[in-house]
């Protein structure tokens, strides 16, 4: 799975819009107004999620390709390490629990722009 494939997948998302708010590197996906995934252009085998807290935890003892988010809250984000170790329907599964968790947090008014 390469950055267009995760790319497309994350486009693919009712409401998600990209954007670069940090660098010219850092291509990040948002749904309404909040992040819930982004990935280095550089360092393209790599993309970073919102997670619940205690499966963040057990993908990270099960997967030595997912760790804890480098600058981010580890508690709730985890970054993969797209190397072929983790499968595709999980990244895939990953990226949906990331978008689901953040939608659930936006405000009523966001989330009715969007259905």
């Amino acid at each position: 799975m390469d950055i267009e494939i995760l790319r497309e997948y994350c486009l693919s998302k009712k409401g998600v819009t990209e954007c670069f708010p940090f660098d010219e590197d850092t291509l990040v996906f948002k749904v309404g107004s909040r992040m819930f995934a982004f990935s280095s252009l550089e360092r393209s085998c790599n993309i970073t999620l919102k997670c619940d807290p205690d499966k963040a935890i057990e993908l990270r003892e099960k997967y030595t390709s997912i760790t804890g988010a480098f600058h981010m809250n580890k508690t709730y984000w985890n970054s993969l390490n797209i190397d072929g170790s983790i499968p595709q329907n999980l990244i895939q599964d990953l990226i949906d629990h990331s978008y689901d968790l953040v939608f659930a947090k936006l405000s009523r008014k966001e989330k009715e722009k969007i259905i």
